[in-house]
Order: C-alpha cells, then sequence, then structure tokens
C-alpha cells in the first residue's frame, strides 16, 4: 500500500517504522519541510513533493499530529481528504495532560469528522500506542495491539491490515464513537507514565483466553 504520514514527529516516526516492516511505500509530509527530510533520509523513503497530490495518490493517509495541529490540517486540506481512509492518531490533551479537551461525550475523531467531506473514510488507530514501542515494534516480548475504531467497515480492514502486515495486532473495537473510550484509556496510559516513571514504554495488551 501507498502510505502518506502528515507528521514527522516521534509518532510519525513510529509508524513510519512499522509502515516500512509491512513492506509498504511510504511518503513523509511535515510543516517544516527540513524535519521531513531528515526523517525520510534516516528512513530511506520520500518526502511529499506535493502533499494534495501525495493524498491523492495514497491508500490511507495517516495525520500523525497533536489535536491541534490535525485541526488545522483538516482546515487547510479537508477537500483532498474526500474519498480517501484517513488515519486520526491524535489525543485532545490539555495542557498538564490532565484531561481532555473536548467536550463531554465526544471525542477528536467525532469533531474531526465533523469538518471533514462526507467521503472521508476516518478510522481511529495509533492513539493508545507510545512511539518507542512503535518503533520496537514490542513491549517485553509481547507483539503491540493497534485498537481501531471507524463507521465504515471496508476502511477499518485495510488500516488492519496495514497494522498486522508491520507486526502489530489489529483489535476492531466497533464504531467511530468508540474513540472516545481510546482517548480516554490513552489519557490513562499517559498519565501511569509519569505515576510509574516507565518512560511512555508500556503497552495496553487485550489478553485473550486459549481457544
Amino acid at each position: 500500500m501507498k502510505i502518506l504520514i502528515i507528521g514527522t514527529g516521534n509518532m510519525g516516526r513510529g509508524i513510519a517504522t512499522r509502515a516500512l516492516a509491512g513492506k509498504h511505500h511510504v511518503t513523509l509530509h511535515d510543516e517544516d519541510v527540513s524535519k521531513a527530510q531528515a526523517l525520510a533520509s534516516e528512513l530511506g523513503v520520500a518526502v511529499a513533493a506535493d502533499v494534495r497530490e501525495s493524498i491523492a495518490s495514497s491508500d490511507i493517509v495517516v495525520l500523525a499530529t497533536p489535536y491541534e495541529g490535525t485541526l488545522k490540517i483538516v482546515g487547510q486540506m479537508g477537500a483532498s481528504l474526500d474519498g480517501k481512509i484517513v488515519v486520526d492518531i491524535s489525543n485532545p490533551l490539555n495542557d498538564t495532560y490532565s484531561d481532555l479537551v473536548t467536550p463531554a461525550g465526544s471525542s477528536a475523531a467525532e469533531q474531526l469528522r465533523k469538518q471533514l467531506p462526507a467521503g472521508t473514510k476516518l478510522v481511529k488507530a495509533f492513539n493508545t500506542t507510545f512511539a518507542g514501542t512503535l518503533v520496537a515494534g514490542q513491549v517485553a516480548g509481547q507483539t503491540l495491539d493497534v485498537l481501531i475504531a471507524g463507521d465504515d467497515e471496508a476502511a477499518k480492514a485495510t488500516v488492519a491490515e496495514f497494522v498486522t502486515s508491520g507486526g502489530l495486532t489489529a483489535v476492531d473495537v466497533g464504531a467511530l464513537d468508540r474513540a472516545r473510550q481510546l482517548e480516554a484509556m490513552a489519557l490513562l496510559g499517559i498519565t501511569l507514565q509519569f505515576r510509574l516513571n516507565s518512560g511512555f514504554g508500556t503497552a495496553w495488551r487485550l489478553v485473550r483466553p486459549a481457544a
């Protein structure tokens, strides 16, 4: 698959690493061109010459940016995302990481859904996995779970294929409004890092009963 990753911070690096492990074609874009070029050179991938053209030619567009940055991208490029599979990884944290800034009974994903064209196939994924664990592909020998929510079943299946090809486990948690629980779960995971001094090296894992 052709994967466009918008945002080349730590999460962009982690997701790109998994995409390359899955033998996908990766293109990077960042508002800071030098940052995108540096990561692209390190990973041996391309930088988008024209981001809208790259969106048009991509199978999956990953918005690997903080919530405010994702809102900005959607505001600028929303029309280009019509008909595309778009992955939102954002967590709408406040400045102190003590709570979420989205309205009660909503989520970052649902707020983005309101701003995107009707044809955009929005999927929530990767928001409960930390960047370093994505680079490693595991924690303590355990495969990472990537929890996925979305309203388009075919889009979720495509994202799940992308996830599993990179050596991770995809868990479909249901419709897009399940992003409310995923974002709350991410908040808990982040706050635990400070309490446990675990350096953002933990992972959520769904332990299943024996078949």
